[in-house]
């Protein structure tokens, strides 16, 4: 067994980010002060929930960056964040509901939108048009025409993207990478994608008054209007009008490191996605449990997805931060990549790869950590400098079409849905392709031309 030595991992993690950052500088007025590495950068913090908090509380902490608004329409979120960029500023940002008032200041240089997904395109649009700079969460879009439409508001305004898949930023993922391309794993015939993960019996509750300090017209925002309900609101992931499960809310963060270790391949050929709610035969909106075939015409890709396997669990804190290695048969998150040598096991958020040759045995290996720790840093110095980022919108698009693509399978009856990569339509299916675009609600619209 080899280890990747250190300093071969940050070599390679170093040529990795150069080589994915060539090519696409960008230069704006509006960010032409910031061009050296010490220049103030002002942000603001739209959608202050867990993830929200926890990107910008790590941003806050990377050399001259402020944060001036946390802004977020529920008034019980938001506390934990402004505490801690309070205490790491010297002063206590201002709390807004109305992104807009944000997007209006031209103090702002950038926002981190952790917002749910149904927001994430539009906002990122709107920050675009107003000359922000932009973190997004994953998935970057609720659909495959949104993603398209930030990509062309990121090159029309010159705007720096950068989409929360950290994995993009892991030396780990570009060792994996280099060794993939290196041919020692033979040819790639096919990866499973594992996203297996703990569940419970999903109910759907009653309608309820809305709560005090929550504008739930804006948290609907272009979604459809209807009346509060705590299960919508709490547990949004579980809706195709505002995610769309498991499969995009985690899923995307296993095949898009995926997609970058095997060399971010093109759109797949065909799509064929199963499922249903088999476990606790709830009615939930998305399904339990659903598998997703992908044809990318000279190798097979699958994505497994669901919440009802408790024995399978995400990588723990002493793999993500520490040395040790994964149990991979209960790994909730892995990646296998079956070469025509030898196969793959791959981890995000820090676990990093190990291969496996034909006795069983590890012949190399290399361990990650949590990436963030590179990927937020990424966003400011890109901010500073104009380059694109590691996780720009134009791969992160393509990543979330695969998901986006397993999903409008699923609801249209579970058949093979052909793609035409070029227009980033389906062939021949009605159906299929009127879910590419959402229904916007009126004052909350994403226009054709972005």
């Amino acid at each position: 067994m080899r280890n990747i030595t250190r300093r071969k991992f940050v070599d390679n993690s170093v040529k990795g980010a150069a080589a994915i950052a060539a090519g696409a500088m960008f230069q704006s007025r509006t960010s032409a002060r910031l061009a050296g590495s010490n220049d103030k950068v002002v942000l603001a913090l739209i959608g202050a929930g867990g993830r929200g908090s926890s990107v910008a509380g790590g941003i806050s902490k990377v050399p001259g960056v402020e944060f001036k608004y946390v802004c977020d329409c529920d008034r019980s979120r938001g506390g934990p964040v402004m505490a801690e960029l309070t205490k790491q500023q010297g002063f206590a940002p201002q709390r807004v509901a109305d992104m807009r008032q944000v997007l209006d200041d031209k103090d702002v240089n950038g926002v981190v939108i952790a917002t749910p997904d149904h927001w994430h395109a539009l906002a990122a649009v709107w920050a675009c048009q107003a000359g922000k700079d932009v973190f997004v969460e994953k998935s970057p879009s609720l659909t495959i025409w949104e993603g398209r439409k930030l990509i062309e508001a990121t090159k029309k305004y010159n705007r720096v993207v950068q989409v929360g898949l950290e994995n993009r930023s892991g030396p780990y993922a570009f060792t994996a990478r280099d060794y993939v391309q290196s041919g020692k794993l033979g040819k790639v015939v096919h990866v499973k994608v594992y996203n297996m993960l703990e569940g419970f019996n999903w109910q759907m509750g009653a309608d309820a008054p809305t709560p005090e300090g929550l504008d739930w017209d804006r948290w609907l925002g272009p979604a459809p209007k209807v009346p509060y309900n705590p299960t919508r609101h709490r547990s949004w992931i579980n809706f195709w009008e505002y995610k769309g499960g498991a499969i995009v809310d985690d899923g995307i963060h296993q095949l898009d490191l995926t997609r970058m270790v095997l060399g971010d391949p093109p759109h797949p050929k065909s799509v064929t996605c199963v499922g249903g709610n088999y476990a606790y035969h709830s009615k939930r909106p998305v399904p339990e449990m659903q598998t997703a075939l992908y044809d990318y015409g000279d190798f097979t890709l699958t994505i497994e997805s669901g919440n009802s396997t408790k024995y399978m669990k995400k990588f723990p804190q002493n793999v993500r931060y520490g040395t040790d290695w994964p149990n991979w048969a209960t790994s909730a998150c892995r990646v296998e990549i079956y070469g025509t040598k030898a196969m793959m096991y791959l981890g995000r958020h820090g676990c990093g790869w190990q291969v496996i040759g034909n006795d069983g045995h590890v012949i190399e290996q290399d361990k990650g950590y949590f990436p963030d720790k590179w990927h937020q840093p990424n966003f400011v110095e890109c901010v500073r400098s104009r380059k694109a980022p590691n996780a720009a919108i134009e791969q992160s698009h393509m990543s979330a079409c695969v998901i986006h693509m397993a999903n409008v399978a699923y609801r249209v009856g579970s058949r093979q849905l052909f793609f035409d990569a070029q227009s980033e339509k389906f062939v021949d299916n009605d159906a299929a392709n009127g879910l590419l675009k959402p229904a916007y609600r009126p004052g909350y619209v994403l226009p054709d031309e972005a």
